[in-house]
Formats: C-alpha cells, sequence, structure tokens
C-alpha cells in the first residue's frame, strides 16, 4: 500500500486538490490517505473543506494577520518537519504556485520524500509577475519527483528547462473536475450566501463578474481597474456588476472608494466556493485576475477577460475563451462593450472549446499512480 499525503493551505489550492483526495480515497485498497493544510488561508479554506467532505489529518493554522512571505515560509518549514517526522509518505502532493507549495515541496526534499507537482509547467517568465507565484512556480518544478502537467504546452514548458520527459503526464486541470461536481451540487445546495444572491442579484440583467487580488496590480493598477468599472456601470444601465472585494486593504479601499455609492455596480462580501460557482453560472461575462478562473469559467461557456499584462495560461489566449486586457482602463472598457455590444464576438467566444480539461484529470493521475 502506498502512503500519500496531500499539503495544502490556500482556497485556489483546495478547490483544485480536492477532487483528487477524494478520487485517491475511493482507491483505500491501494493507497493510505492523509490530508495535512497549513491553513494559509483559513475561513476560506474550511469552507471549501466542508462542501467537498475533507477532514484533514494535520491542520497547521498558520494564518496570521499581516505576516510576511518570510515569516511564513519559515512556518511552514518548521511545521512541516515535525509533519515528516512523525509520518514519512512515499509521495507528497503539492499544488501550483503558493508559498505552502514550495516550502512544503523543500521540507519534502530535505527528508528525501518524493514530491508530485499537480499543475506543473505553467509559466509567464517574468519573475514578478505574478508575484511572488511566478518564482514559486519554478522553484517547486525543480523540486518535484512528478510533474502533473494540465497541457501540452506546460509539458514543453518542463522539457525546456530540462525535466525529464518520463517524470512529466498530462492529465488536464483538477479544477474542471471540482467544477463540474459544484455545478450539479450548488441548485441543490444549502448555503446563506446563494440565498443572499437569489435575493439580491437581478439575474434578468447582464450580469458582470468582477474579481481582483494581484499584488502586481495594487496602487494605480487597482484604481484603474474601479475607474472602468465605473465607466461601464454608467454607460449600460441594463448590467448588473457584481464585485465580491477582498478583504486586503491594498484592494477594499480603491474599490470602495471609487465604486461605492455607484448605482448598478453590487459590493459585497467575498464568496464560498459553492456560491461562487452559483454566480458564475448566473454571469455574462467575467472580469477577473485569477488564474484559475481562466480555466473554470470557459467550462461555463463565459467569456474571460483578464487584468493583467501576462498569463501563465496561454492556452485560454490562443484558443479565444479569454482575452488579456491589463490594467489599461481604456482596453478594459473597450473590450467589454464589445462583448455587450456585439452578440456575434461574445458568441464566438462562448462556443470555443475550453482547452484545460474533461473533467477526468484525477482519475487519469490515481491510474498513472495504480502502476508506478
Amino acid at each position: 500500500m502506498k502512503k500519500v499525503m496531500f499539503v495544502f493551505g490556500t482556497r485556489p489550492e483546495a478547490i483544485k486538490m480536492a477532487p483528487l483526495v477524494k478520487e485517491f480515497q475511493k482507491n483505500e485498497e491501494q493507497f493510505d490517505v492523509k490530508v495535512c493544510v497549513t491553513a494559509q488561508h483559513r475561513e476560506m479554506l474550511d469552507q471549501v473543506l466542508a462542501f467537498f467532505q475533507i477532514n484533514p489529518d494535520y491542520d497547521l493554522n498558520l494564518m496570521k494577520k499581516n505576516q510576511s512571505l518570510s515569516e511564513l515560509s519559515a512556518r511552514i518549514l518548521m511545521n512541516m518537519t515535525e509533519v515528516f517526522d512523525n509520518l514519512t509518505p512515499d509521495y507528497v502532493f503539492v499544488h501550483g504556485d503558493t508559498t505552502t507549495s514550495t516550502i512544503v515541496a523543500l521540507s519534502a526534499f530535505y527528508k528525501q520524500i518524493k514530491v508530485v507537482h499537480v499543475e506543473a509547467g505553467l509559466r509567464t517568465n517574468d519573475r514578478y509577475s505574478p508575484f511572488p507565484e511566478e518564482i514559486n512556480r519554478q522553484m517547486t518544478g525543480r523540486l518535484a519527483n512528478i510533474h502533473l502537467a494540465p497541457t501540452t504546452v506546460s509539458r514543453e514548458n518542463l522539457l525546456k528547462e530540462g525535466i525529464d520527459e518520463n517524470t512529466v503526464l498530462i492529465t488536464g486541470n483538477t479544477v474542471i473536475d471540482s467544477l463540474l461536481y459544484a455545478v450539479e451540487r450548488v441548485e441543490e445546495f444549502e448555503d446563506d450566501q446563494i440565498e443572499f444572491l437569489k435575493n439580491n442579484i437581478d439575474v434578468s440583467k447582464k450580469i458582470i463578474l468582477v474579481t481582483g487580488h494581484r499584488r502586481e496590480n495594487f496602487g494605480d493598477g487597482f484604481e484603474n481597474i474601479c475607474y472602468a468599472i465605473k465607466e461601464i456601470a454608467k454607460e449600460h444601465s441594463n448590467v448588473e456588476i457584481v464585485y465580491p472585494v477582498h478583504l486586503n486593504p491594498s484592494v477594499k479601499v480603491p474599490v470602495e472608494k471609487i465604486l461605492k455609492g455607484v448605482e448598478n455596480v453590487r459590493l459585497i462580501s467575498p464568496l464560498s466556493y459553492p456560491s461562487f460557482v452559483w454566480l458564475m453560472k448566473k454571469s455574462y461575462l467575467v472580469l477577473t485576475d485569477s488564474g484559475g478562473i481562466q480555466e473554470e469559467a470557459p467550462s461555463l461557456g463565459k467569456p474571460v477577460l483578464v487584468m493583467r499584462n501576462t498569463t501563465e495560461r496561454p492556452e485560454a489566449v490562443d484558443v479565444g475563451t479569454v482575452i488579456l486586457v491589463g490594467t489599461d482602463k481604456e482596453k478594459i472598457v473597450r473590450e467589454v462593450n464589445l462583448l455587450l455590444k456585439n452578440e456575434v464576438v461574445f458568441n464566438k467566444m462562448t462556443r470555443k472549446h475550453n482547452p484545460y480539461g474533461d473533467g477526468k484529470a484525477s482519475v487519469r493521475i490515481v491510474d498513472f499512480f495504480k502502476h508506478i
């Protein structure tokens, strides 16, 4: 029996690791499955764990207000050393580009435990965009023994960096597995936030869903985004813009200063995963600086405008489900207006094939580990 441990700490990691954890747990005769959470995010992480009914075996509870990346990294490293002293798995699974992923991979390397990198090979090749995620991904890639790449492009990125092709498996992205599971559940799922949305959002209007939290957009970038949203709202009275506002003051302060009181802009609290999926289903288009939403929204037929200058997910740009608009106010307004006014352009984006998977990534990964 192989001992496998999944370690994650943020809401995006939990969403993407949950279906993989569940799939491994279905094969308990072959795998001894353990889950460890660092709680780099706390409340948002717990919501996902509850939705997917996952109970961690280890909870490091490391979230601390205003802690620096250096402090968080040091605390993860020290605490994971204790976890690995207690249990030595055959494989440690980490995900993506977070501080948790990189430092857990480093801790496992020190213990000579094999590291499996889920969602491996994404690159912008700009070390400060996104920050610190780009370097986190590259560092985790150097530490990993097995690389689960979501796409052919991701695999090619790894091979260019000298990674052994025999250690790379193309799987699709597990976020699509989670999304398809969630879409089936959310209509019947009891959630106070979903009820709030049903009672307060006019879904007869075209809904523009906005999310924003990237460090590299702090300052002028967020102000430009907000002024663009304000202009779009004033020009289109038949549109309702819904913005779950991140609690970070670098986001919240400019958003409230510029957008509070604008009639058809709804500034709401951050949403749980099921309520966010419900709202994304009802949306007409999505304006975001998130990575995962670039993968999720196309599966629901939602055009995505990405408020970043670079993306580690070029496949979506190449096939036309995503458009990069950066934080250029004029470009954001222009591209949103085009999608709102031109049905031909809108329909062309909604009917594109999603390059990130078919919802069976977790099955492929478990089958791979059954045979190694």
